[in-house]
Parts: C-alpha cells; structure tokens; sequence
C-alpha cells in the first residue's frame, strides 16, 4: 500500500497563480464578517432598523455592511456596528 500524499500545489498556491488570491482573502474575510454580525443581530435581537439607529446610519448603509458579496465597507464602519452589538472588531496582520 501506497500512502497518499500531496499532489500538486496548494489552492492558496492555485489562487496565487492566478492573481487573485487577495481579492478571494477580502471576499471571504468580508463573508465571515456580515455572517458573524448577521448572528449577533439574531442572538441579541435586534432589527436592521434599531440596529440602523443605534449606529447612527441609514438601513441601506446597514444593508451594505451585511451584504457578503459587498467588501467595500469602511473599518469605523465595522467598528461602530460591532460596538451596538456588544462586540469588540479585532484586526490582525498574519504571515
């Protein structure tokens, strides 16, 4: 018998390759992101409109934020919704 080993690069590798490796990091981070807060909403119900108010910002605005798809949304901006949600934003640079 024959172990099974690695075949090939890596998919980090494969994404590298290709150029879009940082572009795939910020959709994901960005998914995992408007999911967790999409939880915290749930958990400490509370509506898109309350959580609109208690950040001082428009229910579109709020709607962006959730949006997976949307990695355009600024870091006072994640900071503030995760601030009404009891919630601390922790960013971290890895190598």
């Amino acid at each position: 018998m024959s172990k099974k080993g690695r075949v090939g690069s890596s998919f980090e590798d494969f994404l590298k390759e290709e150029g879009v490796l940082e572009e795939t990091n910020a959709i994901a981070v960005k998914r995992v992101l408007a999911w967790q807060l999409e939880q915290a909403m749930e958990k400490e119900q509370i509506s898109k409109r309350a959580m609109a108010a208690a950040m001082k910002t428009s229910r579109s605005q709020l709607d962006r934020i959730l949006d997976p798809d949307n990695d355009r949304i600024q870091l006072d901006t994640l900071t503030a919704a995760a601030h009404v949600l009891g919630l601390s934003l922790r960013i971290e640079l890895v190598q």
